[in-house]
């Protein structure tokens, strides 16, 4: 006879060896879908892949030639402008971010709900809607008239400012003890000094968050790269896997290859930052 406990949600859960088959099934079977696609991509970017109806997960002729023919194909130099992009449109981006979550937690002053409102806005309109008047505006970029179409800094200025990363500071940043800011002015401590040693170190786990996010949502741009590369020099890499399938002298073999590049950094970029990543998500509920 099988045992059975209480789960957290109430719900009862058998510990009988049915029970222990029917997780193994339904485990595998997520293991299957979700992890499949990702090890058919691993095993046919070291294979040589001609149809790529027929991945498969099993090894049968390991080669490095479809990352040889990749870098043959400008691969590492589209690499190298996505790695210029996300790093200096991070750095930009988390500068902003804490930036104007600090005014906006912090401080009062006129218009503030129709500025939230405008950043808010900028998060419902698909870039579909931007790309026009984004292409105007870097092809002549206000006060300074510069043309900045056609370079890798055309890329990197319209993602200094993303209101997730903003909001999310915001909101992080209101959390923080107005004891601990008040006590740093008595103590002679000015602006600059209460905003770096003592709100800022306090925001690392949100810093994790808007890091994490950011990186993803740079690295992954394809619309923004398409508007401003005028050729292939500056292209990214999402514009190179396009440009790598509409190939025809390019296996599959060679698309997935390069595909697994640009999976790669994604991954690292989350294993490295995840403990910041994870308490940023739950110090909301933690703090409640």
């Amino acid at each position: 006879m099988s045992a059975a406990t209480e789960t957290a949600l109430g719900l009862t859960e058998s510990k009988g060896a049915g029970a222990r088959i029917a997780k193994f099934v339904i485990y595998a079977g997520l293991f299957t879908v979700f992890a499949g696609p990702l090890l058919a991509l691993l095993v046919g970017s070291f294979n040589h892949v001609s149809d790529p109806t027929q991945l498969s997960v099993v090894p049968r002729t390991p080669t490095l030639d479809n990352f040889r023919i990749a870098f043959d194909h400008g691969v590492l130099r589209y690499l190298l402008n996505s790695f210029f992009v996300v790093g200096f449109g991070l750095l930009l981006q988390v500068a902003v971010s804490v930036l104007a979550g600090y005014a906006l937690a912090r401080k009062k002053f006129p218009l503030m709900t129709l500025v939230m409102v405008a950043i808010l806005a900028t998060m419902m309109l698909p870039e579909e809607i931007l790309a026009l008047p984004l292409t105007l505006v870097l092809a002549d970029l206000p006060l300074v008239h510069l043309n900045l179409m056609g370079t890798l800094a055309g890329m990197i200025v319209p993602l200094g400012a993303w209101a997730f990363s903003i909001l999310v500071m915001t909101e992080f940043m209101k959390d923080v003890p107005r004891e601990l800011e008040e006590a740093a002015r008595i103590d002679g401590a000015g602006e600059f000094r209460i905003f770096g040693q003592i709100i800022l170190p306090l925001c690392k786990p949100a810093l994790g968050v808007i890091g994490v996010f950011g990186f993803t949502m740079i690295w992954d741009q394809y619309l923004l790269p398409l508007l401003v590369a005028q050729n292939a020099k500056a292209y990214t890499l999402p514009l190179a896997l396009r440009t790598l399938r509409i190939d025809p002298a390019v296996t599959p073999g060679v698309v997935l290859a390069a595909s697994l590049l640009a999976l790669l950094p994604s991954v690292l970029v989350f294993l490295f930052f995840q403990r910041s990543f994870a308490r940023g998500l739950t110090s909301g509920a933690l703090k409640g």
